[in-house]
């Protein structure tokens, strides 16, 4: 869809005039007189910027916005369909239940986007016609295109995806549980460290994509094709290592707790090393100082308040874990795996060992994208080598030196003063 091929159909719309539109819409929603809601159907509004404005419900079915500048809109629960988005930059845009349907995305910079419940299925544009009741501007139905888009960590669950074309599209670490991706056409697409738990991956084609470290827990896979895909370290429902059904766990814990409520002069330290503890379901509040888990699988585990000081974790998976308030002072997660964990308020400060030693968290390597550390205390905490790419640091104690050598695209949030 371009502007020449309808000029008769499309309004070419100018800077002033979609900025007096923008401001007519965001006086609507505030219910102050002289507003309006916005809509810009059948409009060319190519090349234009829209960055930050609020445009929640307004009308975009069969615009062009090819090229435009979106950067931190809120179209939540507009009418996008059909729309034309090549190339757009909706960098950090909100599109929450946005529907989307026979939209074309193909190369539109999407990394950190919610489209949570979005719907991308396909589409077909109509207009009234006096002689058929309806013409058909397109003869067959429009699928949504996302051919090279960037969707980096964009939130996508629970959305509608089934038969979108999202060939070479790059979805690393985007958020997909739930997702329908029914008849899917992802051809050599990086869908690396993709969070896939309890989608409709049915009849989908991945043949030559990159999954490496993707999650298909509890995923439909029916017909899926994933020749010349990568899926190594792909997690499933299958058990990673040692499984800890076969452990009594139960008994380890209580001896460990009773190990460090004794300072060692009572039960034993536990080690969990390489086993999988996705079945325990909780630790929640559970007295874990210096326990070994090394390179284990905690994925998803409810965490709150859990005491992990001085413990081992190098290379542990605690991505998608809910570690809000634990103390992890002086913990060892060098190259452990946080993605999207919830470590809001947690103590990843150093851990006193006597009057003059103090042992920091070690957290050198660690991939943490899109991890919540908002007022999380990261004071003296090694950082060497890690990647924060999204993470948010609303509120969190550190200092700005820490993250001389972190990788930091897309940080959120500002640090306590």
């Amino acid at each position: 869809m371009n502007a020449t091929a309808g000029e008769r159909r499309y309004t070419k719309l100018s800077q002033a005039q979609v900025d007096v539109i923008c401001h007519k819409h965001e006086r609507f929603f505030q219910c102050k007189p002289g507003g309006g809601r916005a809509v810009f159907a059948w409009c060319d509004l190519s090349g234009l910027s829209f960055r930050g404005r609020v445009l929640q419900d307004a009308d975009f079915t069969a615009a062009i916005l090819a090229d435009c500048d979106l950067v931190g809109c809120n179209f939540d629960k507009s009418n996008l369909f059909c729309a034309d988005l090549q190339m757009a930059n909706l960098m950090g845009a909100s599109l929450r239940r946005v529907d989307l349907r026979g939209a074309c995305l193909r190369g539109a910079n999407l990394s950190g986007v919610d489209l949570y419940e979005a719907d991308l299925r396909e589409g077909a544009l109509a207009l009234p016609d006096k002689h058929a009741g309806l013409a058909y501007v397109e003869i067959s139905m429009r699928t949504s295109e996302a051919t090279y888009a960037n969707l980096r960590g964009a939130n996508l669950e629970r959305s509608k995806l089934s038969g979108i074309q999202a060939m070479k599209a790059d979805f690393s670490d985007a958020t997909m549980k739930g997702c329908k991706l029914v008849r899917a056409n992802l051809k050599q697409a990086i869908m690396n460290n993709v969070d896939l738990a309890g989608a409709d991956l049915s009849g989908a084609d991945f043949t030559g994509a990159s999954m490496k470290d993707a999650v298909l827990i509890g995923a439909k896979t029916d017909m899926m094709r994933t020749e010349q895909a990568d899926m190594s370290g792909v997690l499933t429902d299958k058990i990673v290592g040692t499984d800890v059904k076969t452990l009594p766990y139960g008994e380890m814990l209580q001896d460990h707790a009773k190990w460090v409520d004794t300072l060692g002069k009572q039960g034993k330290p536990s080690t969990f090393d390489k086993a999988d503890l996705r079945a325990l379901g909780q630790i929640r509040g559970l007295n874990l100082t210096a326990l070994s888990a090394r390179g284990a699988v905690f994925y998803g585990l409810d965490m709150r308040g859990v005491q992990l000081q001085g413990a081992h974790l190098e290379g542990a998976d605690l991505r998608n874990c809910n570690l809000k308030g634990a103390d992890l002072r002086g913990v060892r997660m060098y190259q452990a795996r946080l993605d999207g964990a919830n470590l809001e308020g947690a103590n990843l400060g150093a851990l006193q060992i006597d009057a003059t030693r103090v042992l920091p968290a070690d957290l050198r390597e660690a991939r943490m994208r899109g991890a919540n550390l908002a007022d999380a205390d990261l004071k003296l905490a090694k950082l060497d080598g890690a990647d924060l790419s999204r993470a948010n640091l609303e509120g969190a104690s550190m200092k700005l030196e820490a993250l001389e050598h972190v990788t930091c695209v897309g940080l959120r949030g500002r640090l306590a003063s």
